[in-house]
């Protein structure tokens, strides 16, 4: 493009690293005939080549390295068991004390490189290593005495130490390099010759890389470039006057400093607005999500108390069926108590008629007999005096015989006559006897009869009695029964209007049924209240009235009637 032309902006998927933009034909020209002359033949010879020179390079530094640990140890261990036993450590720690110095270095430096490897360096790790190689050298250097006196015997004694940390750097070096080459931040170095060359401004672009991160050299290099191309053409654009310049078109200039390229300042505003459309876009979703969530609430709510309403209809209902049928059933039960007492009351009146006649016909019966009891000891006495007076008639034929015979001569027959008559009188007036016995006893069971028969009346008209009474209390407990029934209705039309809970109902229907059953409760009495509810109701009738199957349950419903009815609750009579 021409110095006049508006330049690009980057498209979203550009990488962040691009090579360096050409700054004069020179290189350009140099870097075409390079590829020219590279091929890729000559390519894969080389890398093969050189992956082999690493490798034995590598083993040398290895081998080297660890050659230069060993005779370095192996000399400081020697030199410094020697300045142990002079200082006077006794004979048997004096050879430790080289071990314990040597291995604090080995075990330090090996930490550092194993939490490196881990990504987690701790600085003061690497500190103590040095500081105790120091040490070392130290100890190795001045065991020959002043170490002014001959600095070079001094020297030779503290250089393999020396040594010996510089490679263990190296490798740690290596180490750190190799993990920023797999997590891809290394950074590349500015070279040594810019700073040379431009002392003052190498700061301000190094200070730049290190804020934004900018790992690459020549990306850094293309970013100030395009910036300075992009202020030329924007002097060019307004005569040399940056001030005619709008705000967006200074972006570049200004956002350098916080590591944007030109390409992505001149992008910020449209990115900004499409970024507060998109947060405009989020809001105006958040709203109508609120509002849907807020109609849906209303919605649910509204369905919610419909569901209410429609379950205490269907309660009020239930109720009132209830309420219904108990009233049905009392009427019918004192309907059936009436009937069934005026069936007892007829039943009783025909059994008493039927008894009355049974115990007529039996007093008939008897009569009957003792009649034809008396008929025939009438019969008897009748036959006893016709058999007294025939024998009178003899004895009086007799008598006349004899008296006819006294006239002529009274001899032994007639005396024998006279005799046998007396005989047949005594045995007449026996026989009138028998027969008056006889009437007595006859008289007597006619009294022990009658007496049987008024004992009889009486037991039947104190039956009558009590099958009356019976059939009055029955009437009774069906009236009561309705009553009850009664109180129940107003008390459920009541508690509906109230819109009580079902708990709230259950416990005032265990009260109502304490009240049926004669408790009776002294106000303000919460303990005498429950004694009298627990005398006259169980819980096994809680339990059955409420339609509980908890024994729990229903002794707290008791407990809190008895609550209720100390607190002055009583159904509307």
């Amino acid at each position: 493009m021409t110095i006049t032309d508006m330049p690009q902006t980057a498209a979203p998927d550009t990488p962040a690293s691009h090579p360096p933009g050409r700054v004069s034909d020179a290189p350009e020209k140099a870097s075409s005939a390079a590829r020219n002359v590279s091929s890729p033949d000559k390519r894969k010879t080389i890398k093969p080549t050189r992956d082999r020179l690493m490798t034995a390079l590598s083993l040398v530094a290895a081998i080297g390295g660890t050659l230069v640990g060993v005779i370095g140890f192996a000399m400081s261990y020697s030199t410094l068991a020697k300045v142990a036993l002079s200082w006077g450590f006794s004979e048997e720690l004096a050879p430790w004390f080289p071990v314990g110095v040597d291995a604090s270095i080995i075990a330090f430096l090996a930490l550092d490189l194993y939490l490196i490897r881990k990504s987690t360096p701790w600085p003061l790790l690497r500190m103590a290593a040095h500081a105790m190689t120091g040490a070392t050298i130290w100890f190795n250097a001045s065991s020959q005495g002043q170490i002014s006196t001959d600095p070079v015997q001094a020297a030779s004694h503290g250089v393999m130490p020396i040594l010996f940390v510089i490679g263990v750097e190296a490798a740690r070096r290596l180490i750190i390099q190799k993990a920023r080459l797999e997590a891809g931040t290394v950074t590349d170095r500015i070279p040594l010759h810019r700073w040379i060359l431009s002392p003052i401004a190498t700061p301000r672009f190094y200070r730049r890389m290190r804020l934004h991160n900018v790992t690459s050299y020549p990306e850094m290099i293309r970013r100030q470039q395009e910036l300075i191309a992009y202020e030329q053409w924007l002097k060019r654009k307004h005569n040399g006057d940056l001030s005619k310049a709008t705000d967006d078109e200074k972006l570049p200039m200004k956002m350098a400093a916080y590591g944007y390229t030109v390409s992505e300042a001149l992008a910020l505003p449209h990115q900004q607005e499409r970024e507060a459309e998109a947060r405009a876009e989020e809001a105006e979703r958040r709203r109508l999500d609120a509002e849907t969530r807020r109609e849906v609430a209303q919605k649910k709510a509204e369905a919610d108390r419909l569901e209410a309403d429609g379950e205490l209809e269907a309660v009020r209902a239930r109720v009132e069926g209830q309420t219904a049928q108990a009233r049905a059933q009392a009427q019918a039960q004192a309907s059936a108590a009436e009937r069934a007492a005026e069936l007892e009351e007829v039943a009783l009146e025909t059994a008493l008629i039927a008894e009355a006649r049974a115990r007529e016909a039996e007093a008939e019966r008897k009569e009957a007999d003792e009649r034809e009891a008396k008929a025939a000891a009438d019969v008897r006495a009748a036959e006893l005096e016709r058999q007294a007076a025939e024998k009178r008639r003899l004895a009086a034929e007799a008598d006349r015989v004899a008296a006819a015979e006294a006239q002529a001569i009274e001899t032994a027959e007639i005396a024998e006559a006279r005799q046998r008559a007396a005989e047949a009188d005594q045995a007449a007036a026996e026989t009138e006897k028998a027969a008056a016995e006889t009437r007595r006893r006859a008289a007597e069971a006619d009294r022990l009869t009658a007496e049987e028969n008024e004992r009889k009346a009486t037991a039947d008209a104190n039956t009558q009695a009590a099958r009356r009474r019976e059939a009055e209390a029955e009437k009774a407990a069906a009236e009561t029964r309705l009553a009850a029934a009664e109180i129940e209705r107003r008390a459920v039309e009541i508690e509906d209007a109230a819109k009580l809970t079902p708990r709230e109902r259950a416990v005032r229907k265990v009260a109502r049924m304490a009240l049926t059953a004669g408790a009776v409760i002294v106000d303000r009495d919460t303990d005498g209240a429950h004694r009298e509810l627990c005398r006259f109701i169980s819980i096994a009738d809680v339990q059955r009235e409420v339609d509980v199957s908890s024994t729990d349950t229903a002794s707290k419903y008791r407990q809190e009637a008895a609550a209720l009815l100390a607190e002055g609750y009583r159904p509307q009579q």
